[in-house]
């Protein structure tokens, strides 16, 4: 009985060479040739590589990005994505303690300190009065490198005079607060949000604009339950997952 020859594969059946490239860089992440956190060569270089144009890689890559497997920092290229890192919710919320418990290494970047008059919802949070002068501190947390949320801590300002200078020189709220003599201070509660990003957010996160995010909101208080610190923060919903631990002390 003759051997029947081959079959060419039908036009239709033919897989799109944007998702032969998917398939390629995706084995290329599951063989360890990028691990969680590296980047990928440049647009030009994987069109030089594949043979296509870059339009084709950019939809390559825009789909590995829906599965979630790279993510586009804007200015400096495409990332394979790391695992979220988990960050602790409870009544001592420590930002480098919970990023090197993670095994990662923390990083704060001040984007700005001043003293202005507390807005209504700032004043409800500090037990203060509308215009009662706050601290205000805007910066950038980031782990091991990548910016993870931005974040905006409010301070009454009255007792505490010296903060700004503390948070400047120490770069950290634990220790400021300590150097103008809060010892100790606990959540005393904690809101939750799902927001979209703004541009200016997704900026400083590095993610795209309307790209999911999770706002938190906190009050923490001194142990003789007087607010000290109003925070706002803005996690990067893929780089981050929130966990409640009912269980802390």
């Amino acid at each position: 009985m003759p051997q029947s020859s081959p079959k060419t594969p039908l036009p239709g059946n033919r897989t799109a060479v944007w998702k032969s490239i998917t398939i390629s860089l995706t084995d290329d992440i599951g063989q360890g040739r990028y691990g969680s956190g590296d980047k990928l060569p440049s647009e030009a270089q994987l069109a030089a590589r594949f043979g296509v144009n870059r339009h084709t890689v950019r939809r390559a890559l825009a789909a590995m990005a829906e599965q979630g497997l790279v993510h586009a920092r804007r200015g400096s290229g495409v990332f394979v994505a790391a695992a979220p890192t988990d960050y602790p919710i409870g009544k001592r919320v420590r930002f480098h303690q919970n990023i090197t418990r993670g095994g990662q290494i923390p990083a704060k970047r001040i984007l700005a300190l001043e003293t202005r008059a507390a807005d209504k919802t700032e004043a409800a949070a500090l037990d203060l009065q509308a215009g009662d002068l706050v601290h205000v501190y805007d910066g950038l947390s980031l782990a091991n490198g990548q910016p993870i949320a931005l974040f905006q801590s409010v301070f009454p300002a009255q007792i505490l005079p010296d903060l700004l200078t503390s948070l400047e020189d120490l770069q950290s709220v634990t220790a400021a607060l300590k150097a103008c003599g809060i010892a100790d201070y606990t959540r005393l509660e904690t809101r939750i949000t799902a927001k979209l990003a703004t541009a200016t957010q997704a900026l400083h996160l590095q993610i795209a604009e309307g790209a999911p995010i999770l706002r938190t909101t906190g009050v923490n208080i001194d142990p003789n339950g007087r607010p000290v610190e109003f925070g706002r923060t803005w996690f990067a919903g893929d780089r981050v997952t929130l966990t409640i631990d009912g269980q802390e002390p």
